[in-house]
């Protein structure tokens, strides 16, 4: 009496076995199909983009992806490459022959350069009137040079008021936080000093030219750290009030801290936004044999949003056929972990804190990846291109058109050098609003270079009314749409989405009808019982 009851769960787990079966095989199968297996991989450097390789370590980890990464600084990175102690590295800037130290900085392992994710270096600060912190601190290029080489050591100084429009600060002595390891973030901050403020930073470095360690002098207020985490960490400290430090944006974002809005060469005050770094960007030249980056003609952008100290990271890779560190399952990985840091990777960067890379970076990019199926032609790189790439500056229908520069908004009235400031606070990872002004506590967006209040669009910041009311110009304006795609996994090798496969549906099915078989089984049984 009880078997003909039984049949259909019988059946059921039988049928559900062999699936469980078959889906093992197929998964099996899948494995041995793809190219290479993948196979863990180490890299080291840059803390200015260390907070998204992470995530993007993060994301691939279900795809059967091991990265390791460890920060440590640029130069840790390309020494490290360089002794072959990694299998890659990532820098802000190139390998320079000889460091400021005489050191040697080269690697005799063939090695080629690609850009990995921009962003912009930011002055993150603590300093507060009575107990409440300020948020919406200006500063030119100019008075922020005088400060990290001592001529500037106090907050209520002269010049810092004239930044902000004739605001006071408390007389508080300034603490400026510096690396004290080989940092790419440094080399970025004195290569922008060199070229701008040349008298300012080398009658305080002694010579010309970009350094990696920053120099600290004797008897000054000055302090130094290593790795970005630990300026950010020192300068939002309990002790902090009166310091200001520099690190890639996206700390102060992820502290939820402020940073100081730069003056640019149109005279607007700005933050290192995704969409003012993206802006600032257009005006970088890349050497094309070694994508190495030009930055002079960001320093001087005349757009009005875009942040002048702007610039990317390099990821550093082996090419070489005989490099001892490398295998094909190694190079596979490394390739596929660049397609996706390259492409969906980007739909992150802007949340995070740095700004997605542009569509002639990213195919440069992509003809350095190339170079790693040269050197193994077991490497697999089907469908691994720009045409399969899930970037949020591409514009399918127009693609030398770069949609996050047209996304930015034009600056508030308000952070208009001699009307403001603003009242928004920064480090929101936001444009600047009209918000509030400090001494006014109107709604507008200031006073405008005009004299006239500077209308501004409360969802986007830009100047109301059409034409960009600060310029006079028809600016390119926009509102902040939704930029990003929902970041997801772009993997169509064979096997890469196992964990989302056969295998996934086979045990929600399980997990759903055999409970409910289960259960008629047992109460049809007690049925049974009862009538006998």
């Amino acid at each position: 009496m009880i078997a003909p009851v039984r049949r259909p769960l019988v059946a059921l787990l039988a049928g559900v076995a062999l699936l469980l079966g078959w889906a093992g095989t197929a998964s099996a199968q899948d494995a041995a199909g793809r190219a290479a297996p993948y196979t863990t991989i180490e890299g080291t450097g840059s803390t200015w983009s260390e907070l998204i390789v992470q995530k993007w370590i993060a994301d691939v980890d279900a795809n059967g992806m091991k990265v390791v990464y460890t920060g440590g600084g640029s130069s840790k990175g390309r020494k490290d490459f360089a002794q072959a102690t990694n299998d890659f590295a990532i820098s802000e800037i190139p390998y320079q022959g000889v460091d400021e130290k005489g050191n040697a900085d080269k690697s005799d392992r063939a090695y080629a350069y690609l850009p990995i994710v921009a962003g912009g270096t930011a002055f993150t600060y603590q300093l507060k009137i009575g107990n409440q912190q300020v948020r919406n601190l200006r500063l030119s290029g100019e008075t922020i040079a005088k400060i990290f080489t001592g001529q500037i050591t106090n907050w209520d100084d002269a010049a810092i008021a004239k930044d902000n429009n004739g605001r006071k600060f408390p007389s508080l002595p300034i603490t400026p936080v510096v690396r004290s390891d080989g940092s790419g973030t440094t080399a970025q901050f004195t290569t922008w000093m060199d070229d701008q403020y040349p008298s300012i930073w080398r009658g305080y470095f002694g010579r010309s030219g970009l350094t990696s360690y920053y120099p600290v002098k004797s008897g000054s207020r000055m302090t130094a750290q290593s790795g970005s985490d630990q300026v950010m960490n020192t300068v939002k400290g309990f002790a902090g009030n009166g310091s200001i430090g520099y690190v890639e944006y996206s700390y102060p974002v992820n502290a939820n801290y402020p940073v100081v809005k730069v003056l640019n060469k149109s005279g607007y005050f700005v933050e290192p936004t995704q969409y003012n770094t993206a802006v600032a960007l257009t005006k970088a030249k890349i050497n094309p044999t070694t994508l190495t980056q030009d930055l002079k003609g960001v320093y001087v952008n005349a757009d009005p949003r875009a942040y002048p100290i702007s610039s990317y990271s390099y990821m550093i890779i082996p090419t070489a056929a005989d490099d001892k560190r490398m295998t094909t399952s190694k190079r596979q990985t490394l390739a596929d972990f660049i397609y996706y840091s390259l492409c969906t990777g980007q739909t992150s960067a802007g949340k995070y804190g740095y700004s997605p890379l542009t569509l002639n970076l990213v195919k440069a990019g992509f003809d350095q990846v190339a170079k790693l199926a040269k050197a193994d032609s077991n490497v697999n790189l089907t469908n691994r291109d720009v045409r399969s790439c899930n970037n949020p500056t591409f514009d399918g229908k127009n693609p030398n058109h770069n949609v996050l520069a047209d996304k930015a908004p034009q600056p508030a009235a308000c952070d208009k050098q001699g009307a403001g400031p603003c009242g928004t606070e920064t480090g929101t990872n936001k444009p600047s609003t009209d918000g509030k002004t400090p001494d006014s506590g109107t709604t507008d967006g200031g006073t405008g270079p005009s004299g006239q209040p500077g209308k501004v669009d409360p969802e986007t910041g830009a100047p109301a009314g059409g034409p960009d009311a600060a310029t006079g110009d028809g600016g390119t304006g926009g509102g902040n749409e939704a930029v990003y795609a929902n970041p997801t996994l772009v993997a169509d090798r064979t096997g890469d989405q196992r964990p989302f496969g056969v295998l996934a549906v086979v045990e929600l099915i399980a997990l759903v009808l055999v409970p409910g078989v289960a259960s008629a089984f047992l109460r049809r049984r007690r049925q049974t019982r009862s009538r006998a």
